[in-house]
């Protein structure tokens, strides 16, 4: 995932002794008491102004966030999520439609399937950092109602393109690509909800965030089987069709309760600062073997079950990406009872290991093992995803040469939490387009698959090597 590379600053919040509100709308009603211009306990007093911009926020300020700040920002969250949720599920949204399309009457080779799963994450990927800056730039309400609108040109295009089997390759090409807007989604949403939150509360929302982003995938892979079967027929298109009134009332209810935070302004510093430290690309590299597995093995997974067994005709996909899902919290959490490095190394061990049982699963041609080692794999690279984010903080905190204070050291943390999510989430692209490749070469993904395992073997020794061996520059420092 990408998470903000943006910090509030809370320096330029104006110092008033009470709460005013020159917004009187009815859309702000129902959402606070201060909306009505009830005094602040104490601390810094909030002043809400129209198109629902709050000036004045600082959730470091305990008092401020006791009395009013809290329920906003739970508020915003919840909506957050929301929003998320459905930007991930578009993203994810042709890796369940691909395995159905030669059966709409679709006539495409298996590179050109592998294409379509492909290229919405190398979209995704591409736009997390300019949409990191959306929220300083246009609010974290404003950016939410057009982001979540946005949707609405994949999925619209989505229903046109596969009601007809002639549609061009490269016409759906460009149709697929359109849902990399959803990847997007995920980096603008994170950034917004950094700023409402103060930093000892900061790393669970944003987790609550990130998971709720996760399992839009998840529920993509389980909702469209059988919403397009639920008719006469199959009705392919009525996978686009059924996200649209979601979006839109993502995006109204954005425009009734969500709000904009004046002081929520943009550092892109941090990305320069980060680029200078060699640790960005190597997290960023280790990165791409946990999220980016997860990705991609999640785009890809419906269309391996489709086609290594076709007599499986349960719609279980769904279940890696929920697994992985919701591991992540608890990669985090063992992360910090072991140590980032320690989880990451046995989530690679664990990673290889499933990588490896699956492939003899292919060759025995036993689905039961093969579902198996998936699943395991897709733990892992979950529990991998929420310890290297946990690394990425200590790394910068006891080794970023060239940092010289702690708010350098946070800023080019910050900087690396960006550009490793950007980075990693092309595995996405990286591990379909391997498959395709493969599939063309050999006739089967295994090769595809013994080059991953030998990637998380050195993923996994490099990761030893720079922050858990004791002869590395962090000596006995548990990172």
């Amino acid at each position: 995932m990408a998470t903000p590379l943006v910090t509030p600053a809370a320096d330029q919040a104006p110092a008033l002794s009470s709460v005013t509100s020159t917004d009187t709308s009815t859309d702000r009603a129902g959402t606070s008491p201060l909306h009505a211009g009830a005094p602040a306990a104490t601390g810094r007093a909030l002043t809400f102004r129209p198109g629902r911009w709050i000036d004045g926020w600082d959730p470091e300020d305990r008092a401020q966030w006791a009395s009013a700040g809290r329920a906003i920002a739970r508020r915003n969250l919840g909506l957050s999520v929301f929003a998320e949720f459905l930007g991930f599920a578009v993203w994810a949204l042709w890796s369940i439609v691909v395995p159905q399309l030669p059966a709409a009457g679709f006539d495409l080779t298996v590179d050109q399937l592998f294409w379509l799963i492909a290229v919405p994450s190398l979209v995704g990927a591409t736009l997390r950092i300019p949409y990191t800056f959306a929220v300083p730039l246009f609010g974290g309400r404003n950016w939410t109602i057009v982001s979540a609108l946005l949707l609405l040109l994949p999925t619209l295009a989505l229903a046109w393109a596969v009601q007809d089997p002639t549609t061009s390759f490269g016409t759906l090409l460009a149709v697929a690509a359109l849902a990399g807007v959803g990847g997007g989604n995920f980096a603008s949403s994170m950034a917004n909800i950094s700023f409402f939150y103060p930093e000892r509360e900061k790393g669970r929302a944003l987790g609550l965030n990130a998971a709720g982003g996760n399992l839009g995938t998840a529920a993509v892979q389980f909702a469209v089987p059988i919403v397009i079967v639920a008719g006469a027929g199959l009705q392919l298109e009525l996978a686009g069709l059924m996200f649209v009134p979601l979006a839109v009332l993502a995006a109204v209810l954005a425009w009734r309760a969500m709000d904009n935070l004046s002081n929520a302004k943009a550092d892109p510093r941090a990305y320069g600062a980060a680029a200078r430290h060699p640790h960005t690309w190597i997290i960023s590299f280790i990165y791409i073997g946990t999220f980016g597995s997860f990705i991609g093995f999640s785009g890809a997974f419906p269309t391996l079950l489709k086609g290594q067994f076709p007599e499986v005709t349960m719609s279980i996909a769904f279940l890696g990406a929920l697994v992985g899902s919701v591991a992540r919290p608890l990669g985090g959490m063992l992360a910090d009872r072991w140590g980032g490095t320690r989880v990451t190394i046995v989530a690679f061990a664990v990673m290889a290991a499933g990588t490896v049982s699956a492939i003899f699963s292919l060759r025995a041609h036993a689905f039961g093992p093969f579902l198996a080692s998936f699943l395991v794999l897709f733990v892992a690279t979950g529990a991998g995803n929420g310890s290297v984010y946990r690394m990425i903080p200590a790394v910068f905190r006891f080794g970023a040469s060239g940092a010289t204070d702690l708010a350098a050291r946070a800023k080019a943390a910050a900087g690396c939490l960006g550009i490793a999510g950007a980075v990693g989430a092309f595995g996405g692209f990286l591990i379909p387009r391997g498959f395709a490749v493969s599939t063309s070469l050999t006739g089967t993904i295994q090769a595809a698959l013994w080059v991953i395992v030998g990637l998380y073997l050195v993923m996994a020794t490099t990761t030893w090597a720079v922050y858990q061996r004791r002869g590395s520059a962090f000596g006995t420092t548990v990172i």
